[in-house]
C-alpha cells in the first residue's frame, strides 16, 4: 500500500515544475509541489495546508484533490478524503488510482458496496492491475459475495502469483466456503514465502482445525502467538483448538489470557465457562456466560435506543429543519416532497411511525434526494434506531457532501454510541460547513475527549 501512495505522489509531481519561490507571488504550482516535498517528508499537516492553498489558487487541478486525499489519509480524515476524491473524480474521470483509493477508504465506513462501485470504475480503467482485483475481492467478501470475491482473488493471484496478500485472502475466502483443503494449499504457498505471515499461520491453523489436524492447527497457533504475542484472539482460538482436544484446563489457561489482554472479549467468557462447566466449577461457569451475555448484549444495538445527549441536540435540529428550510410552494411531478413535508409535519405532531412511513415513500420517489435520507435519519433517530440514522446520514452526505446539519447528526449519534473520534470529526465538519452550533459540542465534548486520549 505505501508502495502504491509513494509512486501516486510521485507521479502527480511531475505534473508541475519543481517548487522555487521566486520574487513573485507563489502559484498554484508552486504550492502543489511544497505539498508533495511535505508529503515525502510525512510532514502531512503541512503537506495538507499547501495542497489546500494551492486548490483555492487553482481549484480546477485533479491532482491537488488526489494528494490532499493522500494527506488526510495519513491523518485518518477519511471522509475528508473521499471527499477530496469526489472531487478528483469529477475533474479526471479517467484517474484509476483515485477510484481505488476512494474505494479502499470507503470500506474503512463499511460501504462496502459503494467500494465495489469504485473498484469496478477502476478495473474498467486498469484490467491488468493485481490490487484493484484483490481490493474488490475484500469487499464482497465482506457483503458474503463470496463466489465473486474468490473470482476475483483467482485474477488477482493469476496476474501477482507470489503475492502473499492475495494468497491469503484467497485462503481466508476458501475457509468462509467450507473449502479447507483449498484454503490449507494457499497458506501454506503463502508461508513458503513469507514464514512469518501471522495472518497466513491463523488461517492455516483454522483450516487444520476444520480437518481434524488439532496438533498442527495448535502449531500454526503457536507460532502466530509468537510473532504476535499481544494478539488476543490468537490465544482465543487456540483455546478453541484445545477445547476440541478435550484439554479444558490448558484452554481455559488461553482464555484467561485472552481476557487479561481484552477485558471486552465476551466470546472468550462463555468459551471459559464452557470449559468451567466441564471441570466442575459451575458457579464460575454461570459468571462467565452471565458476563458474555451482558457484553455481548452491549455492542448490539438492534433495539431503540435513547440518550438524552442526542434527544438534546437533536431537538433544536428538527425545528430548524421545520420551520427554516421547507417552505414548499410548488409541488414536483413525482410529488416526492409532498410525503417529505407530510412526514415532517407528523413527526412534529408526534406521529414519528406515520412519519417515518412517509419519508419511505419520498426516497422511493427520489432516491437520489439527500434530504429525503437526511429528514430520514432525524426520524430514525427520535425513534431511537440510531443505527439506520447512520446509514441515512451516510447516504445524505454521500449525495450531498456539503450537507452540514447531516454531518452533524451523524457526529452527535457516532460520538454518543462510542465512536467519538469518528463523532467529534463529523461535528468539525459540520462546524466548517457552516452548521456552528456544532462548535457548542466540540468545546464540550471533543477537546475533552482528545485530552483524555
Amino acid at each position: 500500500m505505501n508502495k502504491h501512495l509513494l509512486r501516486s505522489c510521485v507521479l502527480a509531481a511531475l505534473l508541475l515544475p519543481a517548487v522555487t519561490f521566486g520574487q513573485g507571488n507563489p502559484t498554484a504550482a508552486d504550492y502543489f509541489n511544497e505539498g508533495i516535498q511535505k508529503s515525502n517528508a510525512k510532514d502531512y499537516t503541512g503537506a495538507l495546508q499547501a495542497f489546500t492553498t494551492a486548490i483555492i489558487l487553482n481549484p480546477e487541478n485533479a491532482p491537488s484533490y488526489y494528494n490532499r486525499s493522500l494527506a488526510k489519509i495519513s491523518l485518518n480524515d477519511i471522509q475528508g478524503a473521499i471527499l477530496d476524491l469526489d472531487q478528483a473524480i469529477e475533474l479526471n474521470p479517467q484517474d484509476a488510482n483515485a477510484f481505488l483509493y476512494r474505494g479502499i477508504n470507503r470500506t474503512k465506513i463499511d460501504d462496502f458496496r459503494g467500494a465495489v462501485q469504485d473498484f469496478n470504475r477502476a478495473i474498467e480503467l486498469n484490467p491488468n492491475d493485481a490490487l484493484l482485483y484483490y481490493h474488490r475481492g475484500l469487499s464482497r467478501a465482506q457483503v458474503n459475495y463470496l463466489a465473486t470475491a474468490l473470482a476475483d482473488f483467482n485474477k488477482a493471484a493469476g496476474l501477482a502469483p507470489s503475492d502473499v496478500n492475495i494468497l491469503t485472502a484467497r485462503g481466508n475466502c476458501k475457509n468462509q466456503m467450507n473449502d479447507f483443503k483449498g484454503a490449507l494449499a494457499d497458506f501454506s504457498t503463502a508461508l513458503e514465502k513469507a514464514p512469518n505471515k501471522s495472518q497466513a499461520l491463523v488461517g492455516r491453523g483454522y483450516a487444520r482445525f476444520r480437518l481434524d489436524d488439532p496438533k498442527g492447527a495448535l502449531a500454526d497457533f503457536g507460532r502466530s502467538i509468537e510473532i504476535s504475542p499481544n494478539d488476543a484472539d490468537l490465544f482465543y482460538k487456540r483455546g478453541l483448538v484445545k477445547t476440541r482436544m478435550a484439554d479444558f484446563a490448558g484452554a481455559i489457561i488461553d482464555f484467561d489470557k485472552t481476557l487479561q489482554i481484552d477485558p471486552a472479549h465476551f466470546k472468550a467468557h462463555f468459551s471459559r465457562g464452557y470449559c468451567k462447566s466441564r471441570t466442575g466449577s459451575q458457579k464460575q461457569a454461570i459468571q462467565d456466560i452471565d458476563r458474555s451475555i451482558e457484553m455481548g448484549n452491549n455492542t448490539l444495538q438492534t433495539k431503540a435506543y435513547y440518550s438524552d445527549f442526542i434527544t438534546q441536540n437533536l431537538l433544536p435540529l428538527l425545528s430548524t429543519v421545520l420551520q427554516e428550510r421547507y417552505r414548499i410552494s410548488e409541488l414536483a411531478d413525482d410529488r416526492s416532497d409532498a410525503f417529505l413535508l407530510r412526514g415532517l409535519l407528523k413527526n412534529a405532531s408526534g406521529e414519528s411511525k406515520a412519519a417515518l412511513a412517509d419519508l419511505n415513500r419520498a426516497i422511493e420517489l427520489s432516491p437520489t434526494s439527500s434530504e429525503s435520507y437526511f429528514v430520514r435519519s432525524i426520524i430514525r433517530s427520535s425513534l431511537g434506531d440510531q443505527k439506520g440514522a447512520l446509514i441515512d446520514c451516510n447516504s445524505a452526505v454521500k449525495l450531498n457532501p456539503r450537507h452540514a446539519e447531516a454531518y452533524y447528526l451523524r457526529g452527535i449519534v457516532r460520538y454518543d454510541t462510542g465512536d467519538e473520534q469518528a463523532g467529534c470529526v463529523d461535528l468539525s465538519r459540520a462546524g466548517e460547513l457552516g452548521y456552528v452550533q456544532s462548535y457548542k459540542i466540540i468545546g464540550e465534548k471533543c477537546n475533552r475527549a482528545t485530552a483524555q486520549r
